[in-house]
């Protein structure tokens, strides 16, 4: 277990956009979108991917794996002096897909110990994750809390998924409320900043955020930020009435007596950039060289499905894929690769009079393939993908993964 350095801590709020005011036209951060899963369903909340045109949380172009991540730091840390901040917000939830957020960070603390790592959450499971966040490096914590009360709870949520087990009404709040209090406890007290936001409800919690900001206080909350409900079409609460700006502001004044406030919030995108106000997402999303034509050779039937085992196959159908389209070219015989499970490792002959067949390939599709030709493929540069799909749609996949990870590549020798 790390030892918390709390004088780096304060200097990294200094230079975190969110958590200090002066800093957010001066400092830049990145959110990665890695969490795509949600354990709770907030009935203002329609997450939807691939969403240029809205900025709300929950929004975001694409999901990245943790490579991917890594690479679009990378590539937004070459292009950003200023970066300060990486986060973790969402889609979903970041401590529902928990795996992901360990292997990014990871990653990126290999290369940059000095990074601020903040993450977002609903804290259904900070209760299971706040020592290895710490552990990992993460110093800022944002907790969204809408109640403490779970009458009023009750009302925000649908329903709360914890340990494989879906609870509806008071008796998720309850679950829920007693993990966020518990892990924000739990943070505060070995000097994790902590940040609580508070979505104002009009006519369920508009009354009650006052209870909030003492009880967050308490238990050791940095600051709070009582934001608009942003109202989203299929939502819930998509025809509730909104709180005013002034509303809003009169609100924050009056909590401000038990605990700072943010005042600058953005309602950020799960897959912003930059400074807050002035997102650069869509200048570091989709990065794939598509002008690059990538050759398959797909086990098929038919042409139509890819339906045949690559051992089977005594033809294949090639394709190319170029810019989106991918147009058939020939069909090629070749002699069956394995006729019996108990000779299929030693053909040897049969293989090389296969590779003759698909050397100018960058990748083979297959209903199913052994570990043996894999193995051999790959050591000849031929990607192998295993695919029951229509052949056009697996021939994108496959193609649309090459260019990622040629992509991914050429962002880490930067």
């Amino acid at each position: 277990m790390e030892k918390i350095n709390i004088k780096a801590i304060q200097e990294k709020t200094e230079t975190h956009p969110c958590f200090s005011c002066s800093s957010a036209h001066k400092y830049a951060r990145t959110h990665l979108p890695i969490a795509p899963k949600c354990n709770i369903s907030c009935n203002y909340c329609l997450r939807k991917f691939d969403c240029v045109n809205e900025s709300r949380p929950g929004v975001t172009t694409e999901v990245l794996s943790p490579k991917e991540a890594f690479a679009k730091y990378k590539l937004v840390k070459s292009k950003m002096n200023n970066l300060k901040v990486v986060g973790i917000a969402g889609p979903g939830d970041a401590l529902a897909n928990f795996d992901a957020v360990r292997e990014t960070l990871k990653l990126i603390k290999e290369d940059d110990n000095d990074i601020t790592f903040c993450l977002s959450t609903n804290g259904l499971m900070l209760p299971f994750y706040a020592q290895e966040l710490i552990n990992l490096g993460v110093s800022h914590v944002t907790i969204t809390m809408n109640s403490i009360d779970p009458k009023i709870t009750a009302n925000v949520y649908k329903y709360v998924d914890y340990l494989g087990v879906t609870y509806t009404g008071e008796e998720a709040a309850q679950i829920l409320l007693n993990n966020q209090l518990s892990g924000l406890k739990y943070l505060t007290d070995r000097g994790i900043v902590c940040k609580i936001n508070i979505v104002m409800l009009k006519g369920i919690n508009d009354h009650h955020i006052e209870d909030i900001t003492k009880k967050v206080k308490e238990l050791g909350a940095t600051i709070t930020n009582i934001m608009q409900m942003i109202p989203v079409k299929g939502s819930v609460f998509e025809n509730m009435t909104l709180t005013s700006n002034k509303e809003i502001m009169d609100l924050r004044k009056k909590c401000e007596g038990y605990i700072k406030q943010m005042y600058h919030c953005k309602q950020c995108r799960a897959d912003a950039v930059g400074l807050l106000g002035d997102d650069q997402s869509q200048k570091f999303n989709n990065h794939i060289n598509t002008e690059k034509t990538l050759r398959f050779a797909v086990a098929s039937k038919t042409g139509n499905i890819v339906d045949l085992h690559f051992g089977h196959a005594t033809e294949f159908y090639i394709y190319d894929y170029k810019k989106g389209s991918v147009t058939f070219i020939e069909k090629r015989n070749v002699e069956q690769y394995c006729n019996g499970k108990d000779v299929c490792d030693d053909e040897i002959d049969k293989f090389e009079k296969l590779i003759n067949v698909v050397e100018d390939c960058n990748g083979v599709i297959a209903l199913r393939i052994g570990s043996s030709p894999t193995n051999k493929l790959k050591g000849r540069d031929i990607d192998v993908f295993m695919s029951c799909d229509e052949v056009k749609s697996a021939v994108e996949k496959a193609a649309e993964s090459i260019l990622k990870d040629e992509d991914i590549k050429d962002i880490l020798r930067v």
